[in-house]
């Protein structure tokens, strides 16, 4: 039966890669990617390519009025029947600063606005419009682990504070740097991994919430925003791990993505999977008092957008 999956980050790395073998592998697919300007129209023409369904939405994941927008296209080519009934949602985009200080219209830090508000934002907007069973994939990562077995030391481990500190610019020590920057990152990440728990608890039976890690994969576009030298080495000198078991190669990341948003990875609501199996995430991780705290936040930042 045709279905509806809405993806973000599919323009590049293993977003791109898992956005061709879900195609490739569920003909039944309809792909609505969401993307920055007219490059979304580009990228769907470009996936479309062999006869696949494609579409697209126009949204800046750094303004929680342009999520709102798109979601509200969505919602709409939804009740008229434009689209099939939607059974996934792909949240994969994600950014890391260089600081702790970028922030964006909504007047929140721009690391947790795309890597949390975004997602959040579109899962409730879109929350009435999943037919089950549906699965929410939200892309984690292993940074949230905070140690070195999981990140060699590269990124350090996440800094918990209140959401309502965390939401904002300078919420980490000498916030200008490069430091803080990535920490703001790995902690965004494990915002990620309690939201899906609560997302587990609090939505319909049958829209499943899954966090998916594609572990450390160098050659991706996250380090965009870093410094020429920090890009350089991601570029040129990184992609060379992928041939150790301490990293995984775009290719297999963007496969085992493929995976858990098929449902080839069986994996039960609230789940972490590290790349091809489930996992148990940190134990950080596990923290309901803080898995409530930050729905209670992340509600109320959203809240105007979803009442509007």
């Amino acid at each position: 039966m045709q279905h509806t999956i809405v993806m973000t980050g599919a323009s590049r790395g293993i977003g791109r890669v898992a956005a061709e073998h879900i195609l490739r592998r569920s003909p039944d697919v309809h792909l609505l990617v969401v993307a920055r300007g007219s490059s979304g129209a580009q990228l769907a023409a470009e996936l479309a390519t062999g006869g696949h369904t494609v579409s697209h939405v126009s949204a800046d994941l750094g303004s929680l009025r342009s999520v709102r927008s798109a979601a509200a296209e969505i919602r709409d080519r939804l009740v008229r029947g434009e689209l099939p009934p939607l059974r996934g949602f792909v949240g994969n985009a994600g950014v890391q600063y260089t600081n702790a200080l970028t922030e964006g219209p909504d007047g929140f830090e721009s690391t947790f606005t795309v890597n949390v508000l975004a997602n959040h934002l579109f899962v409730r907007l879109l929350q009435d419009r999943f037919a089950a069973p549906a699965r929410i994939v939200i892309t984690a990562s292993d940074t949230h682990f905070g140690d070195f077995r999981h990140n060699m030391g590269m990124v350090p481990g996440p800094a918990w504070k209140s959401p309502d500190v965390l939401a904002r610019t300078g919420a980490f020590p000498k916030p200008d740097s490069t430091v803080a920057g990535r920490t703001a990152y790995s902690t965004s990440k494990l915002a990620t991994v309690y939201l899906v728990h609560e997302y587990a608890r609090r939505l319909p039976a049958g829209i499943d919430a899954v966090a998916y890690n594609p572990g450390f994969v160098p050659g991706t576009g996250l380090a965009r925003n870093a410094d020429p030298v920090s890009r350089f080495a991601v570029r040129r000198i990184m992609p060379v791990m992928t041939f150790t078991p301490l990293a995984t190669s775009r290719n297999a990341a963007g496969r085992y993505l493929a995976d858990v948003v098929l449902g080839t990875t069986e994996a039960p609501t609230g789940s972490y999977v590290d790349r091809g199996r489930v996992a148990r995430s940190s134990e950080e991780s596990y923290d309901p008092t803080r898995e409530g705290e930050l729905w209670d936040a992340v509600e109320r930042f959203t809240a105007a957008h979803v009442r509007n």
